[in-house]
């Protein structure tokens, strides 16, 4: 995941929605609502929301913040992960699974006590993860050794690995085909999750080192967003990038929000959160002004809230990378308007 960032103003914020054809017939715009301070210091990675709980999660070290998002409160009760990637709650069990970059494991933990309750051997350096709800089935891209593990966590243990390649980064599913961004040969590879059977990488010509990624399943379309100011949007069913959008620097997530037909893409550095419109033809339609190191994040399906975790940072020695300040992770709230 990408981890250097520069700094940006923040402020009230607003984007203006261009009338292109097959966009929303108003402009979108968004502000940003508040802060909800978070204790820890160091970096961040993925984060999630759930729904039913009005949780958002994110991983930050050794730990995951948990925010009560209607209270504005946060804390961090998940503890012990050795490099904590992402933290993906599993829908009506009272579970959260997180992925253990350091020691090769995923923790389940429960979310009422916040007791660790089980913990699982994957492959190396497990990095992003979902659910498969329909399934009941979690999903983790192991970065290092290059394969996919797919866990049972009710029997609390891995069905079926596959094997793609080394260099994997976020991942999705359309329906039983899973759809894996490849960060070291810029490519989304595909899989079959029921047969376990891996199958051919679609090649993502123009997109360098792609790690965000979402699936539209309205249209058809992922989104992976690239290292290079770029986002391939792909007609999955037909093997093919069917555009590149221009973006900004430093996006690690790619968010979607169906009830308002729009894909989100945090840039950290550049503090920008870029709006796609997913109908009509995927299209960029404004830029929204957040702040540094805001490249990860989560939306609430239902007010349409975004939820960016970040920190002031410190300026960068030469050669070097920003660093959080200690004190300041907080995560950014925006409200659509």
């Amino acid at each position: 995941m990408i981890k250097d960032v520069t700094m940006r103003p923040t402020g009230l914020l607003f984007l203006a929605g261009l009338m292109l054809a097959g966009a929303p017939a108003t402009a979108v715009t968004y502000q940003v609502e508040g802060r909800i301070s978070a204790s820890g210091d160091g970096g961040w990675d993925l984060a999630s929301f759930d729904s039913a709980a009005k949780r958002f999660y994110v991983t930050h070290g050794d730990v995951v913040v948990a925010a009560d998002v209607v209270h504005a409160t946060a804390s961090a009760p998940f503890s012990g992960i050795a490099r904590g990637h992402a933290a993906v709650p599993i829908s009506g069990q009272s579970l959260l699974a997180v992925t253990s970059g350091r020691d090769d494991s995923v923790r389940l933990f429960d979310t009422t006590s916040g007791a660790e309750i089980a913990r699982i051997p994957v492959g190396g350096n497990p990095d992003a993860a979902f659910y498969d709800a329909k399934a009941g089935r979690l999903v983790v891209m192991n970065a290092k050794s290059g394969t996919v593990s797919v866990i049972d966590v009710v029997a609390r243990k891995v069905t079926s690995t596959i094997t793609l390649k080394p260099g994997l980064e976020i991942g999705t599913q359309d329906g039983d085909i899973l759809l894996v961004n490849n960060e070291d040969s810029s490519e989304l590879e595909t899989a079959n999750l029921r047969t376990g059977q891996a199958g051919p990488a679609i090649a993502l010509t123009g997109c360098e080192g792609p790690t965000g990624l979402a699936f539209d399943t309205a249209t058809g379309q992922a989104i992976s967003a690239c290292a290079n100011h770029k986002a391939a949007v792909v007609d999955v069913r037909n093997h093919r990038v069917t555009a590149l959008l221009d973006i900004d620097a430093g996006p690690d997530t790619v968010m979607i929000d169906q009830k308002r037909r729009m894909a989100l893409i945090p840039c950290g550095r550049d503090g920008t959160l870029v709006l796609i419109a997913l109908d009509g033809g995927a299209h960029v339609v404004g830029r929204v002004t957040t702040e540094a190191g805001a490249r990860t994040g989560a939306v609430d399906p239902d007010s349409g809230k975004v939820y960016l975790p970040t920190a002031e940072l410190v300026p960068a020695a030469a050669g070097g990378r920003p660093q959080p300040k200690p004190g300041t992770f907080h995560i950014l709230v925006l409200a659509p308007r």
